[in-house]
């Protein structure tokens, strides 16, 4: 069974960039929609925004909408999370799903094959 692999996370100060890869080399995920998620100490996880399976369509939280962009090469089975005026308060782990249950994309039920996350730390 394969499983999603984020990589990109480390620590940043605020104000600065990070873009964060989610990779299913087998290629199984090619056609499905996906999403990130985070998870900070002390929080449940949330979600901070999803993809459909064209990228055509996007969907963000509002915490992040403006500085956040999701996107997807499906020629090489990989989704981005370009996170951009980073902020301690998006200091979490942050893990990318495959949307497998019709729905609004925001919702964590929605979701299966979950990564291990990467973790993103920005410093004040």
């Amino acid at each position: 069974q394969e499983q999603l692999v984020e990589s990109g996370g480390g620590l940043v100060q605020a104000g600065g960039s990070l873009r964060l890869s989610c990779a299913a080399p087998g290629g199984t995920f090619r056609n499905a929609g996906k999403g990130w998620f985070r998870q900070a100490p002390g929080k449940e996880r949330e979600c901070v925004a999803g993809i459909n399976w064209s990228g055509a369509r996007t969907y963000y939280a509002d915490s992040v909408k403006g500085r956040f962009t999701i996107s997807r090469d499906n020629a090489k089975n990989t989704m981005y999370l370009q996170m951009n005026s980073l902020n301690p308060e998006d200091t979490a782990v942050y893990y990318c799903a495959v949307h497998t249950i019709s729905g609004t994309y925001y919702s964590e039920n929605e979701y299966d094959y979950w990564g291990q996350g990467t973790q993103v730390t920005v410093s004040s």
